[in-house]
């Protein structure tokens, strides 16, 4: 198990990774990342930047990376735009439980 992913488990949450690649597209790289780190994220298609323009996470025709949490009525909580969030996994995971935990 990659310390990265193992770090996804501490957030009380169902994680995804949302992107606008099509479903073929995010396959092949659930695929590569299973295969390289042994585990991988549940991917999520908005080819039309539909819910990434909810999340406030639209920049164009392309999204901005980074994270957001959503509540459980759809509501946006907050985003975090981050090119290096992933590099910065312990202060992502700090301010995702963090908000998380304002919702309890």
């Amino acid at each position: 198990m990659h310390e990265n992913f193992s770090r996804l488990d501490e957030i009380d949450a169902d994680v995804y990774i949302i992107s606008k690649d099509t479903p073929e597209q995010q396959l092949e790289l659930y695929t590569q990342l299973e295969k390289h780190y042994g585990e991988s994220v549940t991917f999520v298609s908005d080819e039309n930047l539909e819910l990434i323009d909810h999340m406030d996470m639209k920049n164009g025709d392309v999204a901005y990376r980074g994270y957001a949490l959503i509540d459980g009525d759809g509501s946006l909580v907050f985003n975090t735009i981050n090119d290096h969030w992933g590099d910065q996994i312990d202060k992502s995971i700090d301010e995702i439980k963090e908000e998380l935990g304002k919702l309890k």
